[in-house]
């Protein structure tokens, strides 16, 4: 947090200038209705800053607190205490809602009235000039100190939701990547479990009917090798591959392989064989499309 000497430093607003202004405070105090009234129809002129005004209770208020502030620009004191206040009013237009846009309007308003005071009270070019340069830095500092009080606030609204939308991703990947983890480990333990079926399906080989063991034998394979390819997926999410969907695809075509295979033990009916086989073609299809889509992209 920067101190008022800090900030003064940074537009190098000097002493001299500060004396120069502490000179302008009774021209300032001559002039401040007629301010506050210019400001106060600018501000009335317009329908998003007027609805704050309608109460003529608050705007008698808030003309006197206008007052107070336009008048402390020139009383020449510029510590940590006048930082302060002017942090409390811009805080205080977050509360109620006032969009910074016509903080920064407004203060136009105060710029060309101050400057217009001057040229009419300093007819020596040199004492405008001095004048002038003290008065635009102060109204500068004070649109600064207001303008930052309103990235503060807005920035503590962000960094609350930053930093709970943060953790709230940060367990939703944990949680996710223990999910992989988990479906590795059953993908393991499935594959072993076919390993093991594969060589009973072997078995069957050596008992005589041979041509039921090598093509359940073979559909064993064809499982196995899915596992194998599935896992592979998983393990390159694992270490942040990208989802691939032709993994999936090939999965789905190899169970109708072995589905064929097995319905050509069965001697199903000619009707579920061509089902079979339309819903294989089809399949090989959407993964030539998915391959070829994959291979022209980034």
């Amino acid at each position: 947090m920067l101190t008022m000497q800090e900030i003064r430093g940074h537009y190098h607003f000097s002493a001299e200038e500060a004396d120069t202004l502490r000179a302008m405070l009774p021209i300032a105090e001559n002039n401040c209705d007629l301010m506050i009234d210019e400001f106060y129809d600018y501000l009335l002129g317009i329908p998003e800053t007027a609805t704050f005004l309608q109460d003529p209770q608050v705007l008698k208020r808030l003309k006197k607190s206008h007052g107070e502030w336009f008048l402390s620009m020139f009383r020449g004191v510029y510590d940590n205490h006048y930082l302060h206040e002017l942090q409390r009013i811009g805080q205080m237009h977050v509360k109620i809602g006032l969009n910074a846009h016509y903080v920064n309007a407004a203060m136009q308003v105060v710029r060309r009235y101050s400057v217009g005071m001057i040229r009419e009270n300093f007819p020596e070019r040199e004492d405008r000039r001095r004048n002038t340069e003290a008065i635009e830095k102060i109204l500068d500092i004070n649109l600064d100190i207001i303008t930052a009080s309103y990235i503060e606030e807005e920035l503590k609204k962000v960094f609350i939701s930053y930093s709970l939308e943060s953790k709230l991703i940060k367990a939703t990947e944990r949680f996710t990547y223990g999910l992989n983890l988990v479906l590795v480990l059953a993908l393991v333990g499935v594959s072993l479990s076919v390993v093991g079926f594969f060589f009973w399906e072997i078995a069957h080989i050596f008992s005589g009917d041979v041509e039921k063991g090598i093509l359940s034998a073979l559909g064993t394979l064809l499982i196995l090798w899915m596992m194998i390819e599935l896992m592979d997926s998983e393990i390159k999410t694992l270490k942040g591959g990208r989802f691939n969907i032709l993994v999936f695809i090939g999965v789905v075509i190899v169970a109708i392989i072995r589905e064929v295979l097995i319905s050509t033990l069965r001697h199903d009916i000619l009707t579920t064989q061509v089902f079979l086989a339309g819903t294989l073609l089809v399949l090989g299809i959407v993964y030539y499309l998915v391959a070829k889509s994959q291979r022209s992209s980034p």
